[in-house]
């Protein structure tokens, strides 16, 4: 998983039959320092993320089984929202 902060949300006036319901959000991965890191994605929100949320995020096939019809093209979905992150910790 990857750790990202949510900067917005998409909005699609049209989308394929097994993301209907599903809420799509923009996403800044972060690096291991916490600094942005690549490009904005889009993913699927599986946990009530707004903007402003630290969360985990995983691409692929994995991210396309978070979601209620497991069947669909996603590429990213956010698995959690971030309380806090402990450096160091074990």
């Amino acid at each position: 998983m990857k750790i990202g902060i949510v900067t917005g949300s998409v909005v699609a006036t049209r989308k394929v039959e097994s993301l209907h319901g599903e809420r799509l959000l923009l996403v800044q991965p972060l690096g291991d320092d916490g600094k942005p890191a690549g490009d904005p994605i889009v993913a699927c929100d599986t946990c009530q993320a707004g903007p402003g949320d630290k969360v985990l995020f995983e691409g692929g096939r994995e991210a396309a089984m978070a979601l209620r019809h497991s069947f669909n093209p996603a590429d990213a979905a956010i698995m959690s929202v971030i309380d806090d992150v402990v450096e160091g910790a074990e």
